[in-house]
C-alpha cells in the first residue's frame, strides 16, 4: 500500500496545501526544496507534523 502525503509550501508563518501525492511522486517533484510534506505515519491533511524533501527521502 502507498503512503500518501500531504504537500505544501510554507508561507511565513502559514502553511498553503498544494496537495495529495504519494511518498514516491512527492520524492520525484522538481525543485522539491520548497515544499514540506506531511509525516507519513499520520494522516495526510489532518496532521501538524511535516518534514523537508530530504528529511522524507531519509525516512523511506
Amino acid at each position: 500500500m502507498q503512503k500518501i502525503v500531504e504537500a505544501v509550501i510554507r508561507k511565513g508563518d502559514q502553511r498553503i496545501a498544494v496537495g495529495l501525492v504519494s511518498v514516491k511522486q512527492a520524492l520525484d517533484m522538481p525543485q522539491r526544496g520548497i515544499y514540506e510534506f506531511s509525516h507519513p505515519e499520520h494522516e495526510a491533511g489532518k496532521t501538524d507534523v511535516f518534514l523537508t524533501g530530504e528529511a522524507l527521502s531519509k525516512l523511506m
